[in-house]
């Protein structure tokens, strides 16, 4: 069994992390009734006794739970967030060696998370790394958490990553990225989500990029249809969006639901590294099938179900539904409609009772709306866990690579020009030492390229030549 890491960055990166972890541990304790430290849990926690050890914690391997610790690393330089998780009910699973704080924050300023703190704290970060890593047998991935329109999420997140590429040239970086939305109240956000897109098209192996306002009209849908008074229409304790504190509104804080979406999104994600299946998928083969091209690595997720209400049971009448669903731009985590453009290539994960004659069955059904690139049509990569979600019987994960990417990178694009047109708010980033204003040029320039080639390859949609008629064979 291999283990993985995941590095949370930032405020919103640690919250969604919070939410994974609770998530994490309600799935293990659904399915380890015994309390038995097994390799499904060895995969993202440490079975820890601190008692054998004198200078820190011992590793056990085998045997029952004495004490688990979260395989992460929590990076933030602001202490709010990291001292709730801390003082929560989640404060056993981490100590004082898997976190790095200051205090001042980042002041959404993206040059002071790189190059500021990443001088100040690059080697601490690197040694909590190493220290992560040297408790894992066989290390496969870093999952790095983080969202683009601050500054310690954007600029240290993405020095976090270059950092991973120089350490472990060998691991598997799949990166969570969290987009901001037109609307966002940091005004230099498009600045610095676009100085960070530059890092992660250039060290990342596959981001998975989520929309603010894609998680807002979900969570939105979710809190209409349950005020909606139709029988049937409560949300269902333990659905997609629900934490362990209780419903949707109840004592959890404004951004859980959406940081419940991302979770359970990692969720799915880890499932076949995780727990057992007829057809598990290798974290590094996402990677490998999914990516043609080094720098169009950017996959779309969606999540099915989303809107779980309290018939949650999916009878199997409602399976190819669910197949259905994951294709449509409701279930999608940013604002695209992928069967509108083209497919480079698609992963679908199923977790539940589900069985390798469904999955294909309903690729085949889908295939026909479904464009694909003409040297790709095949290109498929397929995962079945036996163990569903906490509530569910079914879900779905579906990842795309799709050009259907391609707007949102432009209106961020449009975005960054309207504040760089006038030099607005540029003083702030050219005064911190190691940014230059070419800096913003390179990743303009980065960023351009990258649609370019998303629409060179859209270009060829219009071309894509049916499959011909097959023949006859007179009888």
């Amino acid at each position: 069994m291999t283990q993985s890491v995941v590095v949370q960055v930032g405020q919103c990166g640690n919250q969604v992390g919070c939410r994974f972890w609770d998530l994490a541990l309600r799935e293990h304790s659904h399915v380890n009734k015994k309390g038995i430290y097994d390799e499904a849990l060895s995969s993202f926690f440490r079975n820890v006794d601190s008692r054998r050890s004198v200078g820190g914690s011992c590793d056990i391997t085998g045997g029952r739970i004495q004490s688990l610790k979260a395989r992460a690393v929590l990076v933030d330089m602001e202490e709010g967030v990291v001292n709730e998780i801390l003082q929560g009910p989640l404060r056993e699973l981490f100590d004082s060696t898997q976190l790095i704080t200051d205090v001042s924050g980042s002041g959404n300023n993206w040059a002071v998370g790189h190059w500021t703190y990443g001088s100040a704290y690059r080697e601490q970060i690197v040694d909590q790394l190493r220290r992560a890593a040297e408790h894992c047998d066989c290390l496969q991935c870093f999952f790095l958490i983080h969202s683009m329109g601050g500054g310690t999420g954007s600029g240290l997140g993405t020095c976090v990553l270059k950092l991973l590429e120089e350490e472990f040239p060998e691991v598997c970086r799949i990166v969570t990225s969290v987009y901001p939305s037109a609307e966002d109240d940091v005004v230099t956000s498009p600045y610095n989500s676009v100085l960070a897109m530059r890092e992660l098209t250039e060290h990342a192996d596959c981001v998975l990029p989520v929309e603010n306002q894609s998680l807002v009209d979900i969570v939105n849908k979710i809190k209409h249809m349950s005020h909606s008074g139709k029988p049937g229409s409560v949300i269902k304790k333990d659905s997609a969006i629900i934490s362990g504190q209780g419903g949707v509104s109840g004592a959890e804080k404004p951004f859980d639901a959406m940081n419940n979406i991302v979770a359970n999104l990692l969720l799915n994600i880890t499932s076949s590294a995780r727990f057992e299946g007829s057809l598990n998928m290798d974290l590094n083969e996402i990677a490998m099938n999914l990516v043609p091209f080094p720098r169009l690595h950017y996959l779309v997720p969606s999540l099915t179900p989303l809107y779980t209400l309290a018939d949650v049971n999916i009878p199997t009448r409602r399976l190819d539904q669910m197949f259905t669903d994951a294709f449509s731009k409701d279930h999608q985590l940013i604002r695209a409609d992928p069967k509108h453009s083209l497919y480079l290539a698609c992963a679908l994960m199923v977790r539940g009772n589900v069985q390798v004659s469904d999955l294909r069955r309903n690729i085949e059904r889908l295939k026909p709306m479904l464009p694909f690139v003409s040297w790709n049509q095949e290109g498929w990569k397929t995962g079945l866990c036996s163990v569903p979600p906490v509530g569910h019987s079914h879900s779905l994960l579906a990842l795309a690579n799709n050009t259907c990417v391609k707007p949102t990178f432009m209106e961020l694009r449009d975005r960054f020009t309207k504040l760089y047109r006038k030099k607005a708010h540029m003083h702030h980033y050219l005064h911190v030492d190691g940014m230059e204003q070419g800096c913003f040029m390179e990743a303009l320039s980065s960023l351009s390229s990258l649609i370019e080639e998303y629409s060179q390859l859209d270009a060829t949609k219009d071309r894509l030549m049916p499959d011909a008629a097959r023949l006859n064979i007179a009888t």
